[in-house]
């Protein structure tokens, strides 16, 4: 079987991350703002999301190693399969975080305590769904 996708990031993420090292192990409601930057063409998309809703962000971790199958949990010191795991490496490295919009203007939405690098490509935005 072979299948192909194809992704064009709808804007970019703005942390305080300028190192893996410096990124923390998992989203945090409570950490520092971050920004998620649409395309000017893509801001119309915005329309019915407001502050205070939560919503789905999906994100490309682009420094992650994608031949990682198995890893030891960070949280037990167990082998587990990457698809047990929170672990950006992946075969595809794809992060996902369901946080409150603080505010959103001119195409900006304000979030708190993303996982990643400054820079990121941002994938996807959704309304997060009731008990996410």
């Amino acid at each position: 079987m072979t299948l192909q996708a194809t992704f064009k990031p709808i804007g970019e993420i703005v942390t305080p991350y300028k190192t893996l090292a410096d990124c923390p192990r998992n989203i945090d409601p409570n950490g520092p703002q971050c920004e998620l930057i649409l395309r000017d063409e893509l801001h119309d998309g915005l329309l019915g999301l407001a502050a205070g809703q939560r919503i789905l962000i999906l994100y490309w971790l682009e420094h992650a190693d994608r031949s990682a199958i198995h890893q030891n949990s960070r949280r037990t010191g167990e082998l587990a399969g990457v698809f047990a795991l929170r672990t950006p490496n992946r075969p595809n490295p794809i992060g996902a975080a369901v946080l409150a919009i603080e505010q959103i203007i001119d195409g900006v939405i304000t979030v708190r305590g993303l996982d990643c690098l400054d820079g990121t490509p941002l994938l996807d935005i959704k309304p997060a769904m009731s008990g996410e």
